[in-house]
C-alpha cells in the first residue's frame, strides 16, 4: 500500500508551510506570546483562509476544496513544526469535519462557507474530569423540543477564541448526543489554563444551558458513533502535530551540531553526538511511518483504530526521545527562551499528556487486538 503523498498534496502542504513559516518569525512569536489574552495571530489565520487552507476538508458545495484527511494532516504537522499561534486543529479537524459528515444542510450552509474564509471558529470540549471521553457524565435533560445541558469540560482548545462548541453530553437513558454550543450563551463560563505550551485552553462549565433540536448533530441515536468518529480523527491529528514538533527540533539539532565547536571541530563528529542523533532520527521516521499510515487509513476509509492507538504510542514514547535527545545535544542553549528549540520541547511535553501517554496508548491497542480475537 502507498500512503505517501501526491504532487498535488505536496503542493498544498509546502504551501502551508511557506505560509506558516513566513508568519512565525522568532520576533513575531515573541510578540503574540507577550501580548494580554490568548496566544492568536489573527494575520497568521486570515493569510491561511486567503490561500483556502481553512476550507482545504469542507465540500465544494461549501466553497470549499473538497479534499481530505490526508492533506488536513499534512497541514497539521507544518503547524507542528511552526508552533504556529493559530486553532487549525481545532476549528477545522474538531469542527469542520464532523459538521461536514454529519451537520444538516443548515448546520452547514450556516458554518461551512464561514469556516472555509477563517470568519469563524469552531472547537469540541472533549474532555472532563471524571476521564473517559465516550462516557460524557455532562448530563442533556429533555427540555421542550430541546435539552439543557450541564456539567463541566476540561482543557478545551481555542475556547476563548470559539464561536461554538461542539459539546458531547448524555441524557437520562444513556444517548450520547453532540449539540453545537453558542460560546456565549447563557450559563456557558470559560476559565482561562496556564498550559505547557503556552496554547490556549479553557475549563468550561455549562449551567443549564438550553439548546433547541437543530443544535444537535446527526440523527437521534448516532451520538456515540460520531463521537467516536471524531476522537480517532482528533488523536490522528494530534499526532501528526507530534510529528512536525520532532520534525523541527531534529532539524534544529542537526544544524546546531554542525556548527557548534568543541576542541576545534564541529560537536557533530563526535561519536556520541552522531549515535544520540542518528537514535532520534529512527525515532523520527517511526513517529513518521505510523501517523501516516494512521491519517491515509482514515482518508481512504479504512479501519484505523489499531493505527491510530500505534501512532499514538509512537508520538508519546519516541516523541519524548527526540525532544529530549535535541535539549541534551543543544546544552545550556536548549534552554534559553529566546532559542526556538524550547518550543518544540513544551509542545511535546503538552501534547504527550493530550494524547495520554504511552502506557494509555498500548492499553488501548491490546484491548482492540483482545476484543478481534474475542468475535
Amino acid at each position: 500500500m502507498d500512503f505517501s503523498y501526491s504532487e498535488e498534496q505536496k503542493s498544498i502542504i509546502e504551501l502551508a508551510s511557506q505560509i506558516l513559516r513566513d508568519g512565525t518569525s522568532q520576533e513575531r512569536l515573541r510578540e503574540i506570546e507577550a501580548a494580554a489574552g490568548p496566544r492568536f495571530d489573527s494575520e497568521l489565520w486570515q493569510k491561511l483562509a486567503e490561500a483556502g487552507l481553512l476550507a482545504v476538508a469542507i465540500p465544494e458545495a461549501f466553497d470549499g476544496a473538497g479534499l481530505g484527511f490526508l492533506e488536513v494532516g499534512g497541514i497539521v504537522e507544518q503547524l507542528g513544526r511552526t508552533a504556529a499561534p493559530v486553532p487549525f486543529l481545532e476549528s477545522v479537524v474538531l469542527g469542520a469535519l464532523p459538521l461536514a459528515e454529519f451537520g444538516s444542510d443548515a448546520q452547514k450552509q450556516a458554518w461551512l462557507p464561514r469556516l472555509g474564509s477563517g470568519e469563524a471558529i469552531l472547537t469540541a470540549a472533549l474532555n472532563e474530569p471524571e476521564g473517559d471521553p465516550r462516557r460524557p457524565t455532562t448530563a442533556a435533560t429533555p427540555s421542550g423540543d430541546g435539552y439543557r445541558l450541564s456539567g463541566s469540560k476540561i482543557c478545551v482548545p481555542a475556547a476563548e477564541l470559539a464561536d461554538a462548541l461542539l459539546v458531547p453530553a448524555t441524557t437520562p437513558d444513556g444517548r450520547v448526543l453532540l449539540a453545537l454550543v453558542d460560546a456565549k450563551a447563557e450559563g456557558v463560563s470559560l476559565t482561562p489554563l496556564d498550559t505547557t505550551s503556552g496554547q490556549p485552553e479553557a475549563h468550561v462549565d455549562l449551567a443549564d444551558v438550553a439548546i433547541d433540536a437543530d443544535a444537535l448533530l446527526g440523527a437521534q441515536g448516532q451520538g456515540s458513533e460520531i463521537l467516536d468518529w471524531i476522537l480517532l480523527r482528533a488523536n490522528a491529528a494530534l499526532a501528526n502535530l507530534a510529528l512536525g514538533a520532532c520534525e523541527e527540533a531534529l532539524e534544529l539539532t542537526a544544524e546546531y551540531a554542525k556548527t557548534r565547536k568543541q576542541f576545534d571541530q564541529p560537536i557533530a563528529m563526535f561519536q556520541a553526538v552522531g549515535h544520540r542523533a542518528a537514535d532520534a532520527y529512527i525515532d523520527v521516521e517511526g513517529i513518521r511511518l505510523t501517523t501516516l499510515q494512521a491519517t491515509w487509513c482514515i482518508a481512504v476509509g479504512r479501519p484505523a483504530a489499531k493505527q491510530v492507538a500505534v501512532a499514538k504510542h509512537f508520538a508519546c514514547e519516541a516523541g519524548q526521545r527526540v525532544v529530549h535527545a535535541a535539549q541534551h545535544l543543544h546544552g545550556g542553549i536548549g534552554v534559553d527562551t529566546e532559542y526556538p528549540l524550547h518550543r518544540t520541547f513544551t509542545y511535546m511535553k503538552q501534547l504527550e499528556l493530550t494524547l495520554g501517554g504511552s502506557t494509555q496508548q498500548l492499553l488501548a491497542l491490546g484491548n482492540l487486538i483482545a476484543d478481534e480475537a474475542a468475535a
